[in-house]
């Protein structure tokens, strides 16, 4: 219902206004009122009008000074003059404030009300604009997202030649074109680390990508529960040292006032072709891999890690076997995937130093280490040892997992691979309930216009960007595109079941605008509400 506000300094007037006219039968709300423009501000301020009613001439602050104000304020509300003086230049300026209409005292009530009925339509026109554009906007951004995602796995894996990559990069916005290019891999941790909804984590996300997003030679890649890849590049005017160092900075910078965030990312060695960026990935992934194994707060830089594992030099005697850090390896059971256990295990045998893991009595702890930080984590999680055993077998009955280095690795990879399937079961359960629940939620929200991606996140306790990632995984269809379906299957049972009208199908699942749902309906079904109706 739009609200009204008026204000007029002749009490017989405001009160013939206020009581002579049935608002809300009329479909209208007043919500206030005023005897100058002084007085009334405040009140526009805190009530929010959708349509302003004000005399032009009153003591303290007359009607234009207001209407200057509000318009300044609240560029959206819709101001309507009464004026006893039926002069030019008074309306003139009023047109020139951005006064919606201008009348002549003195009125009638029918006239006033259809002046306001008609400015009330303008109203609802605009609002409906605007959420045809903010829904637009969300279907456009979830898309763009799922595009750039499955387009950075093309980019990197080298199948494309490069003419078809700057093609398809730029038809998703994302310009590739330089001299030199770089790949940034980037995570945060806030909370306490679990799967849960964390509305810090969400500021920061955004914060993140705000930050980005004004920065000339960086392109963002968001990689839902990886985290984000950036592509730096060199550009016209900076070369890629600079472009990297300051956005690395600026990344600080924005981290630093979140006390409870903290971060880890893994930087590739500069490629000077396009057709580079998968070494140039796989290098910054290597760099990734040290979060499990060095503290936070850090960026490694792939070209210093070399340096670092040829200095490692540690003599058996030395290291105390019974310090083995198994939080290593739980924090990677927790949190790591599949596809990451290659870069991880090489990164986890490094840090022990060659000299160590060329000892077979070495390679016995350290087996036996991860191997009940397995059992651990498949415990913690409802399996037994057994469960993981079958898997990747005994080591106590396997004499030959120590026999070399890659035996051993080969044994270790195995019980990663075992214990993180038993998680993903885990994991699919958990999902499979979470996207059950949600369905149910958007089943029962379909009607309502304000139902969005980050609301139905919040009603299952995640993320948006987690929840997304998730979703379209699972169904195969993004948030919007399955939202439209469930109230695009409702349109299609009223329309063949009821003699409601289409305005009214609209609204009842979910758009206030008919022109729009009708637009939908034709691009989803290849006809129009009223072909459909007929069986056409």
């Amino acid at each position: 219902m739009l609200k009204v506000f008026l204000v007029e300094d002749e009490v017989v007037v405001r009160e013939g206004i206020k009581n002579n006219i049935h608002w809300e039968e009329e479909g209208f709300q007043f919500a206030g009122e005023a005897s100058d423009g002084e007085l009334a501000y405040p009140l526009i301020q805190k009530n929010r009008p959708d349509i302003l009613i004000t005399d032009i001439k009153m003591p303290f602050m007359d009607g234009l000074e207001l209407s200057r104000l509000v318009k300044q304020e609240m560029p959206d509300v819709k101001i309507i003059i009464l004026s006893g003086y039926d002069e030019f230049e008074y309306a003139k300026e009023g047109i020139s404030i951005g006064i919606t209409d201008y009348l002549v005292k003195p009125i009638s009530g029918n006239q006033l009300l259809e002046a306001v009925k008609k400015v009330g339509r303008l109203v609802e026109e605009e609002q409906q604009q605007r959420r045809f554009l903010a829904t637009f906007e969300q279907e456009r951004l979830e898309n763009t997202q799922l595009a750039r995602q499955k387009f950075f796995r093309s980019l990197v894996s080298g199948t494309k030649p490069v003419s078809a990559l700057l093609k398809e990069g730029r038809e998703i916005g994302m310009e590739l074109a330089s001299n030199r290019y770089n790949i940034l891999l980037f995570q945060i941790f806030a909370g306490d680390g679990g799967e849960g909804y964390d509305e810090e984590e969400n500021r920061v996300t955004k914060a993140i990508e705000e930050m980005t997003e004004r920065i000339a030679g960086v392109l963002m890649i968001e990689l839902g529960l990886e985290g984000w890849a950036f592509i730096l590049k060199e550009t016209g005017e900076k070369e890629l040292a600079e472009v990297q160092e300051n956005f690395l900075r600026r990344l600080e910078e924005t981290l630093h006032s979140y006390e409870n965030v903290e971060y880890f990312g893994g930087l590739g060695r500069p490629a000077m072709r396009l057709s580079e960026l998968g070494r140039c990935f796989e290098e910054a992934s290597r760099a990734f891999a040290y979060r499990y194994l060095k503290k936070r707060n850090q960026v490694i830089d792939s070209s210093q890690e070399q340096e670092e594992d040829e200095q490692e030099d540690i003599r058996l005697n030395d290291l105390d076997v019974r310090q083995l850090d198994r939080r290593v390896a739980e924090s990677f059971l927790k949190t790591g995937l599949k596809s990451q256990i290659p870069h991880f295990l090489d990164k986890y045998l490094k840090s022990f130093g060659e000299k160590n893991i060329q000892s077979m009595l070495f390679r016995q702890y350290m087996t036996i280490d991860l191997y009940f930080a397995a059992v651990g984590q498949v415990q913690q999680i409802g399996f037994e040892a057994s469960d993981l055993v079958e898997r990747c077998g005994d080591f106590q009955s396997m004499t030959s997992v120590f026999s070399t280095v890659e035996q051993t690795k080969e044994y270790l990879t195995k019980v990663l691979e075992a214990a993180l399937e038993l998680r993903e079961d885990v994991s699919q359960k958990k999902y499979s309930s979470l996207l059950k629940d949600a369905k149910a939620f958007i089943q029962e929200n379909y009607d309502n216009e304000e139902i969005s991606l980050n609301m139905t996140a919040a009603s299952v306790n995640l993320s948006p960007n987690h929840f997304s990632t998730i979703f379209s995984q699972e169904t195969g269809q993004t948030f919007i595109e399955y939202l439209t379906a469930v109230r695009m299957d409702k349109a299609r049972e009223l329309l063949r079941g009821t003699s409601m009208k289409t305005a009214e199908i609209a609204f009842a699942v979910g758009y206030k605008d008919p022109h729009y749902f009708s637009y939908l309906f034709k691009k989803t079904q290849e006809c129009t509400p009223r072909e459909f109706r007929a069986g056409t």
